[in-house]
């Protein structure tokens, strides 16, 4: 975190995380320009792979796989034909701040 906190400079980031164990530690020294915002315990839906991966589930849904690699060229198809608003229609950084702050509240 100090690496990113030089490169930051005088600017701010906030660094979106889950509450393991690794995060929550007092061990942790969060630097002063990196604020730390916690999502809540056991909300997958607010980590962007998680939203990423239901666009890839749609298609993948009933259908069998002869071979692994089988699978991996399909999951490869999907996400080649993606385009990049799909992308950032689930993985848009207002979207989880909002959701953040929406369970933070409640």
């Amino acid at each position: 975190m100090d690496w990113l906190s030089q490169q930051l400079g005088s600017d701010y980031a906030i660094l979106q995380v889950d509450q393991a164990p690794a995060h929550t530690s007092s061990a942790i020294c969060w630097p002063e320009n990196i604020i730390p915002l916690f999502q809540p315990p056991s909300a997958p839906e607010l980590n962007p792979i998680e939203r990423l991966w239901q666009l890839l589930k749609k298609p993948l849904k009933n259908q069998l796989f002869s071979s692994l690699q089988a699978l991996r060229e399909r999951i490869q198809e999907i996400f080649d034909q993606l385009t990049f608003e799909q992308v950032i229609s689930v993985s848009s950084y207002n979207f989880i701040l909002e959701a953040l702050f929406y369970a933070a509240s409640h």
